[in-house]
């Protein structure tokens, strides 16, 4: 039995997904019990739990052989890194609890790094947290979503592509259907001693490239427009976001266009995904 939470978002729907397709047992992690009924009727388990809920994700985990877990956006959150301190304490005294031998956790590139990135601080925190349990854990370390961009699509009808990554910065980007495969094959293979994977997609990708990716996508002109990293708060707060979470995002596009945010390396696992961003961006733009 495998047990996926985050169903309802991107990564956790093809985790469970893929892992139904190769006939392996699913018990889905739902808060709403609603919400589990199409799992069911394709054969899946439905656990009613939320994710800061140490006794429900429990019961949720026994007898699991693996699990994937994650920590979803909390966008209404005004102190991100203590909620999902919270959360990443729930998940410990439920893989411990529980007895799961392995879980596969979301993670981020950066999260090796204890300052100077942002939202990516929470994953750093939860990858402390977990490597205090029993369990075996495998790392996930995501490159930037490429659907991170449908943020940016706003101006689309201008010819426009804003950005406040430097027009030539190369980032690590990929897909989350590739995320998802690759934590659903982590959970198939097991792991014996945990590990950390970083993933990327086939190439690495520069602003620039995003708006001649939406060039060919669209047919149009697409010119990409670079805004000052000190402008961005107020650009995101006007956009109705948070000052919270606009702070920590320009925390983090500042730790991009450094160098800060990169890779550990070392004996970490480096993978690739297959999808390319013209895929994404075609379903994005609809």
């Amino acid at each position: 039995m495998y047990v996926v939470a985050g169903v309802t978002g991107n990564t956790g729907k093809v985790v469970a997904e893929t892992l139904l397709a190769q006939r392996a047992p699913v018990r889905v992690v739902v808060r709403d019990a609603a919400k589990g009924e199409a799992w069911k009727a394709r054969g899946a388990e439905v656990a009613t739990a939320t994710l800061d809920d140490a006794a429900g994700l429990t019961k949720a985990l026994a007898g699991a052989k693996g699990a994937y877990l994650l920590l979803p956006p909390q966008m209404q959150s005004t102190d991100a890194r203590a909620d999902n301190a919270r959360r990443s304490a729930a998940y410990a005294k439920a893989i411990d609890a529980s007895g799961v031998p392995h879980v596969v956790f979301l993670s981020s590139i950066g999260s090796h790094l204890s300052a100077g990135t942002g939202p990516i601080l929470s994953t750093h925190d939860a990858e402390i947290t977990l490597r205090k349990t029993h369990a075996r854990v495998t790392f996930l370390r995501a490159g930037s979503f490429m659907e991170n961009w449908a943020m940016s699509l706003y101006a689309l009808g201008q010819g426009i592509l804003p950005s406040f990554t430097g027009a030539d910065v190369k980032v690590p980007t990929v897909a989350s259907k590739d995320i998802g495969t690759t934590a659903a094959t982590a959970l198939l293979e097991g792991d014996r001693t945990g590990s950390i994977i970083e993933l990327s997609g086939p190439r690495e990708l520069t602003p620039k490239d995003v708006a001649a990716a939406l060039s060919r996508v669209t047919g149009k002109t697409i010119t990409l427009q670079v805004g000052p990293e000190e402008a961005m708060i107020g650009a995101l707060t006007g956009a109705g976001l948070n000052a919270h979470w606009a702070g920590l995002f320009q925390e983090m596009t500042h730790g991009v266009n450094t160098g800060h945010i990169a890779w550990e390396g070392g004996a970490a696992r480096a993978l690739r995904g297959t999808t390319e961003i013209d895929d994404v961006l075609r379903k994005l733009v609809g």
